[in-house]
């Protein structure tokens, strides 16, 4: 008779709301073993007792086989005495001790669930909260751990004798379902009607109601997983119209969602990887390419966008809302666009939907389960075909990032633009959902509030504090308000892009790599606008290896919403005349362009600026592209859609976007200073083909080709010097795929390695992870490669 043993089994990562207790018990049960099984906040812990070889073997498969929604770390397991148990159970969850298991995110409606939605002879029939072990709310819902039904939103909805009978039953899909729920126990769905104070329908069918109303032209506040969306019917032009008029966007891009892949075929263009990002449990925001045959569809959904930000439906109420399959005929592309004004954290209480949503939507289409934490949609891209995320939000927060190195309890508060913070202790990171611009109150409360949920659910407690080391930065101020005598490291803008490329990429920081940091703004070492960046760095330091020269930026924020201003500015920097024939100086009014000579000519509030982005900004308004920015980044787009719609090169790589003026001038500063980068050879070729009628399309590929050249040249010359063959390329200019593809192909077919964001944004929604490396390199003595950071008037300093 073979011997018997019992194991004590611990399963790490994110094991919780996932069926992995479920999927424990039916392995054990089905090899014969004995024990239990349970959630702590460490994880799952299991015994089993039985045949060795049996033992040996749930322990060996158990994180191949486990179930979709679970990702294992770790499964570490150790013989204890055998207690003689009879058959198997799962034990009530332990509470107390630290915890540090990991959380599900949200996930989409899975296919057996929607099924079932639209099955009439199941009981969950057209039920909105549909869910199982295998799809549905989780994160947003979580209030503490372990994840149990006590522990979420959910709490108040206790089981009907029905759904207690499949959440205890083995061989179900809603074993310890934590969000189960029917029609007859869950919670409620209505409509509430606006104009005046809010009133709900007497509809017995919110939905049906709901639907009627998008397609008379109304606006809705839909009540979705993280938060309220805002949603009208895309194929109503004057729906589309009021809802930007009324949410103060300007022409940013909405997005969409479709109820299936054919609503949007006629659209955009789309490859495997993207329809698999669509339809799969995550269900991104998906950027996709827009067809040049379909640009009079939906004409006021993205203006002047060369994308359209898709996604499909992925809860019930969604599926609902889009019609099933014999519903009466409805909306089937709606605007889905955050329940806020723009600038605003997303609205997911709902008193407060009530009152700011009140001048921005027609109805409420609403329910009674809480959200705990807000959770924006997440935007990915595919970039040469793999994805690359842009806002990272429901579906990946709150997963953890792998760190190269152990890094002390850190928290990390990101930057004023496109907030997230990061939580880091030991070998994990985990970044927040998106949280927003901290321009507004709203948003630095909602700062704080993610950083108590993240911490509850991490179990990390800060010893150390990291933020930008701009001082008007509010994020830096509330980092500075909560560190309470913890130390706070102050972290150089991009250095702290180039340490988030870094660290997704597992590098150690033995070794150096070059940097190219391309943004916006950034607070430089000079007290300049830095954006323009070539660093040689490791974690604990930098050099400043080359830049853009420097131009003034004249009126600071005048000039990112007036990009003519910009334009003008790189003109006069460069020699070249404002003549009436150059579109920027014809956008510019007459007495405009009188006080903004006199500005520049006396230096008049123009802090220098290196910035990528804001060269961007000059080029679209001299080409006549877009002289006014009413969103982040607007003319930067702008300018990559015309350069979209130019003939590529030939394959021997001539072609009309080819041209030879296109280059920058290179100069060095002096003694060890860094490179300058001159863009007036590349302005004054700009304005020549302005003068002679170049179309638009061929200048705006001809930048992006010089801009790209650019990035080889100065990357072979810091080879050339230091040795370092490996090039990062980071900040909100290189979401700019033409621009991103051309480096990377150029530079890879020159022998470097070449490092881009995939799981971390290039922006500064990935800024958190790179202050968080880079704070605990400079407290940690063990690490390699303290670096110095190169600073202006030859001194050198600590990054």
């Amino acid at each position: 008779m073979e011997a018997v043993q019992r194991r004590r089994v611990v399963v790490r990562g994110v094991v919780q709301g996932v069926g992995f207790r479920p999927y424990v018990y039916t392995r054990a049960t089905g090899l014969g073993l004995a024990g239990h099984v349970t959630n702590t906040p460490d994880g799952v812990v299991a015994e089993v007792e039985g045949a060795a070889a049996a033992v040996l073997l749930f322990c060996e498969r158990l994180a191949a086989e486990a179930p979709p929604l679970a990702v294992v770390d770790t499964v570490d397991h150790r013989e204890v005495p055998v207690e003689g148990d009879a058959g198997f159970r799962i034990v009530a969850s332990r509470t107390g001790g630290q915890g540090r298991t990991l959380v599900s995110p949200d996930t989409a409606t899975c296919a057996d669930c929607l099924r079932e939605l639209a099955d009439p002879g199941d009981r969950r029939h057209r039920h909105p909260f549909i869910t199982c072990t295998h799809c549905g709310p989780r994160f947003t819902i979580v209030t503490g751990l372990p994840y149990d039904r006590a522990h979420t939103t959910m709490a108040g909805f206790p089981m009907c004798p029905d759904c207690a009978r499949e959440y205890a039953d083995p061989a179900d899909r809603r074993f310890h379902a934590q969000p189960v729920a029917c029609p007859a126990c869950g919670p409620r769905l209505r409509l509430l009607l606006g104009g005046g104070p809010p009133r709900e329908t007497a509809s017995d069918d919110p939905v049906s109601e709901a639907r009627r109303l998008l397609a008379t032209g109304a606006i809705l506040a839909v009540k979705g997983l993280g938060g309220y969306h805002l949603a009208c019917d895309a194929a109503h032009e004057d729906a589309v119209a009021e809802l930007r008029h009324r949410k103060g966007r300007g022409d940013k891009p909405f997005a969409l969602m479709a109820r299936d892949l054919a609503d949007v075929e006629p659209l955009v263009h789309l490859d495997p990887h993207e329809r698999a990002l669509l339809t799969g449990g995550t269900r991104p925001i998906v950027l996709l390419r827009r067809r040049a045959d379909a640009a009079d569809r939906a004409p006021g959904v993205a203006p002047g966008c060369p994308d359209l930000g898709v996604m499909l439906p992925y809860t019930p109420v969604h599926h609902l809302l889009l019609g099933l399959p014999g519903d009466p005929p409805g909306p089937r592309l709606l605007v889905m666009t955050s329940g806020n004004l723009s600038g605003e954290p997303i609205v997911a209480d709902d008193a407060e939907a009530l009152e700011r949503l009140a001048g921005l939507a027609d109805a409420w289409l609403t329910h009674d389960r809480p959200i705990h934490v807000p959770c924006d949609d997440s935007v990915v891209r595919v970039l040469d075909g793999e994805p690359a995320v842009l806002r990272r939000s429901r579906g990946y927060a709150p997963l953890p990032l792998s760190l190269p190195f152990a890094v002390p309890a850190t928290l990390a508060v990101g930057g004023d633009l496109k907030n997230t913070l990061c939580l880091g202790e030991g070998r994990r990171a985990w970044l927040s959902a998106h949280i927003g611009d901290m321009d507004d109150l709203a948003t630095q409360d909602a700062h704080e509030r993610a950083e108590r949920q993240l911490e509850s659910i991490t179990g990390v407690t800060p010893t150390l504090l990291a933020a930008d080391r701009h001082p008007g930065y509010r994020s830096a101020a509330l980092a500075s308000r909560r560190a309470g005598g913890r130390p706070l490291t102050r972290v150089q803008h991009h250095h702290a892009h180039l340490a988030s490329a870094m660290a997704e990429h597992g590098l150690t920081g033995e070794d150096r790599v070059i940097g190219v940091a391309f943004d916006g703004t950034g607070y430089g070492d000079d007290r300049a606008v830095w954006g323009g960046e070539v660093l040689l760095a490791d974690y604990a330091g930098y050099e400043r290896f080359a830049h853009l020269a420097y131009v003034p930026l004249p009126g600071g924020d005048a000039a990112v919403h007036r990009p003519y201003r910009m334009a003008l500015s790189h003109l006069r920097a460069a020699g070249i005349a404002w003549t009436p024939d150059l579109p920027c100086v014809a956008a510019c009014p007459d007495d405009e362009l009188r006080l903004l000579g006199q500005q520049l000519d006396r230096d008049l509030n123009c802090v220098p600026t290196s910035s990528m982005g804001r060269l961007f900004d000059a080029v679209s308004s001299l080409a006549g592209i877009c002289h006014h920015a009413g969103y982040e980044a607007q003319a930067a787009i702008e300018l990559e859609a015309a350069a979209l719609r130019a003939a590529p090169p030939a394959a021997d790589g001539t072609g009309p976007a080819v041209d030879g003026r296109y280059s920058f001038g290179l100069s060095a500063s002096g003694g060890d200073g860094p490179l300058r980068a001159d863009p007036a050879p590349v302005l004054a070729a700009v304005a020549d083909d302005v003068r002679t009628g170049t179309e638009r399309p061929v200048i705006a590929a001809r930048f992006h080709a010089a801009v790209a050249a650019l990035v080889v040249a100065l990357c072979g010359r810091a080879r050339d010097r230091h040795g370092t063959g490996t090039v990062a390329l980071t900040g909100g200019v290189f979401a700019n795929t033409v621009l991103s593809a051309a480096c990377a192909a150029a530079l890879g077919a020159g022998g470097f390695t070449v490092l881009r964001h995939r799981h971390v944004p290039p922006n500064d929604g990935g800024l958190a992870l790179g202050q968080l490396m880079v704070a605990a390199a400079r407290l940690t003595p063990s690490h390699p490669q303290r670096g110095e950071a190169h600073v202006p008037g030859g001194t050198r300093q600590s990054a």
